[in-house]
């Protein structure tokens, strides 16, 4: 008998650690087939919220942010390199490049959340974090956008027409308020079940670990 597990994954696309997180995940979930099934939901936080057009250089924005060195950015870039090749994803190889505004990619994937066929909104996810993270594409342009919502088979012509608004806007800042009062302010932030939290870009095995035993009710 399977444990249905609802999961929450909150996240940006601009966060590395969330593709590392994401694959990990899907790890996990692959190994706990047939004991468990998961319902999974990506919902949006922003790293960068009032992140302009154009956006930053990563270096600048990284030493802004947090102060680190250009050399202490290239000894992280390089363990996030290789946590994400442990899991199956390739990192751009220079980096991202640039940071982007990403609030038009979240309005996408409520979008493919409330509307898209099953597994949309996962797929969409997964193309995301390969143009920005992967390809180190400017995902704040219209155009990267339509061509990640093509390639895995979503409505262009709808995805175009909630870009030119202001569609789902409301209810993204909304889902995004909810999780910072819930007292999520860092990602990626994985929920199971509305009340077991599994914090940052965790090994496949701890996934797996922490999932067995809440859908064995042992937490």
């Amino acid at each position: 008998m399977t444990t249905p597990l609802k999961i929450d994954f909150v996240s940006d696309i601009a966060c590395p650690w969330c593709a590392v997180g994401l694959y990990s995940l899907e790890k996990a979930l692959d190994r706990l087939q047939g004991e468990v099934r998961a319902e999974l939901h990506f919902q949006p936080f922003e790293l960068n919220p009032h992140m302009g057009p154009g956006g930053q250089d990563l270096t600048e924005h990284i030493t802004e942010k947090y102060g680190s060195t250009p050399e202490q950015q290239a000894l992280m870039r390089e363990n996030i390199r290789q946590r994400g090749a442990e899991v199956g994803f390739d990192f751009a190889p220079g980096g991202r490049g640039r940071v982007y505004n990403t609030f038009n990619a979240h309005r996408l994937l409520h979008w493919a959340g409330v509307k898209g066929p099953a597994g949309s909104q996962h797929a969409l996810k997964r193309a995301l974090l390969e143009s920005y993270q992967g390809r180190a594409e400017a995902v704040e342009l219209d155009e990267v956008l339509l061509a990640v919502v093509a390639s895995v088979g979503l409505d262009v012509a709808e995805a175009k027409e909630i870009l030119s608004s202001d569609t789902y806007a409301q209810e993204v800042r909304e889902i995004e308020s909810f999780y910072q009062q819930a007292g999520i302010h860092s990602v990626p932030a994985v929920i199971i079940n509305d009340k077991h939290l599994i914090s940052g870009g965790q090994p496949a095995a701890v996934f797996e670990q922490a999932l067995r035993r809440i859908a064995a009710g042992e937490v």
